[in-house]
């Protein structure tokens, strides 16, 4: 019967309670993540690690989530490529544990980043070899190939001016953004 008794209490599964303020932040996260293209279970776990005040195990995700562990360990995986979340290792605890950027801005370029990969740079690969063909001859209307030429050139610049704020340094890019506000008041 002890036998048994201890099979039943070891079996139990903790569940971690999360505060409401963090569960609120982590369920919209996952809206929006599921918005944007991302898995919910992704974002999930990203803004649990964000807003957590300390680095989490994958079993304790897995218990605050309430969610299988190869989802996060898939999505762990996944925001660790992003380079959102990286791996750091606590003091008398053999287990890797997991932390994001703390960094908003920092965070946020990284996101963009994604987002120019995933959405941007493959419409612009499509707009170039469409103009391409259209250059080598193939017929099309002209109100299509100007619309055609019009998107490319705005997708073009859009890139390049893409491109040369991601080289300015971190702190004019924060600068730029908040100047962006007085620009709007002295334009009118």
């Amino acid at each position: 019967m002890l036998d048994r008794e201890l099979i039943l209490i070891f079996s139990v599964k903790i569940e971690i309670k999360l505060n409401p303020v963090i569960e609120k932040l982590v369920l919209h996260w996952g809206e929006m993540g599921s918005r944007w293209g991302i898995s919910r279970m992704v974002a999930q776990i990203h803004a649990l690690l964000y807003f957590s005040p300390k680095p989490m195990a994958a079993d304790e995700i897995v218990d605050a989530l309430g969610v299988a562990r190869s989802h996060v360990s898939n999505s762990l995986k996944e925001l660790q490529s992003w380079g959102v979340v990286r791996v750091v290792h606590v003091m008398g605890d053999r287990r890797e544990h997991f932390q994001s950027i703390k960094d908003v801005w920092q965070l946020f370029e990284i996101l963009l980043d994604e987002r120019k990969r995933r959405e941007v740079d493959p419409t612009l690969k499509t707009l170039r070899e469409t103009q391409a063909l259209l250059n080598d001859g193939a017929k099309v209307d002209t109100h299509t190939a100007g619309r055609v030429k019009e998107m490319l050139e705005f997708f073009e610049q859009m890139d390049g001016w893409f491109g040369e704020v991601r080289r300015m340094p971190l702190e004019s890019r924060v600068k730029l953004v908040k100047w962006a506000s007085k620009l709007r008041g002295w334009l009118g």
